[in-house]
């Protein structure tokens, strides 16, 4: 979907991404890296339709003249709509020569994470005037092993029923209040048909592979 957007308006963001300031090696600043302004120049430049009117005249001249006017643009993804549940997937693998090397490093992840840098001025299922968009950690997936072979355990936290959530997910609502607190509740490590209870601290020291947050409202 290709929309005209307000200039000024277009790379902003719900918060200051200028004052994140994240540190390297956390989610963060793999978000913010994913979200950053992008110069498309040279052999990245963008086929601009209105430029190539104005060069080649009417746009059924465009075709037979074959007269495309390419111009230097920037490029930012961000979100649009703030998910009830958010799932981030980390990449775990890296070019090593012709071969997949898996990536044991550990990320940083916190138990309450703001969206609000990451997404749009305007983004939908926000509440107008709030400048963060909350979420906290549920879940975590974590791989053991190599590429070509492993073991999948997951951190789940028992927690309250989050009753607002359904209103967000049926209806689409926007929430009206933001908790800055993680839902309270108790973690468990989960292999195959073992459960063991643990601590926060335990779970925040994994090397994540899959992140499950849900929206607090």
């Amino acid at each position: 979907e290709v929309l005209t957007e307000d200039p000024e308006m277009a790379f902003c963001t719900l918060a200051n991404r200028e004052d994140l300031n994240p540190e390297e090696g956390s989610i963060h600043h793999c978000l913010y890296q994913f979200t950053r302004n992008e110069k498309l120049t040279e052999t990245n430049k963008l086929l601009c339709d209105v430029c190539t009117q104005r060069h080649c005249g009417p746009k059924n001249n465009i075709k037979s003249e074959k007269k495309y006017v390419y111009t230097n643009a920037k490029k930012q993804m961000l979100i649009s709509l703030a998910p009830p549940i958010l799932t981030l997937h980390l990449k775990r693998f890296q070019h090593a020569g012709f071969n997949l090397q898996k990536v044991n490093r550990h990320i940083k992840f916190p138990e309450v994470i703001d969206l609000a840098p990451f997404c749009t001025a305007k983004c939908k299922n926000v509440a107008e005037g709030n400048t963060k968009v909350l979420y906290s950690l549920y879940g975590v997936v974590e791989h053991s092993g190599t590429m070509r072979s492993g073991h999948y355990t997951a951190y789940v936290k028992m927690r309250t029923t989050n009753n607002h959530l359904s209103d967000l997910v049926l209806r689409g609502q926007s929430p009206q209040a933001l908790e800055t607190e993680p839902v309270k509740g108790q973690w468990f490590h989960i292999s195959d048909t073992h459960v063991q209870a643990v601590s926060a601290s335990k779970v925040l020291s994994s090397q994540a592979y899959l992140l499950f947050y849900e929206r607090l409202l």
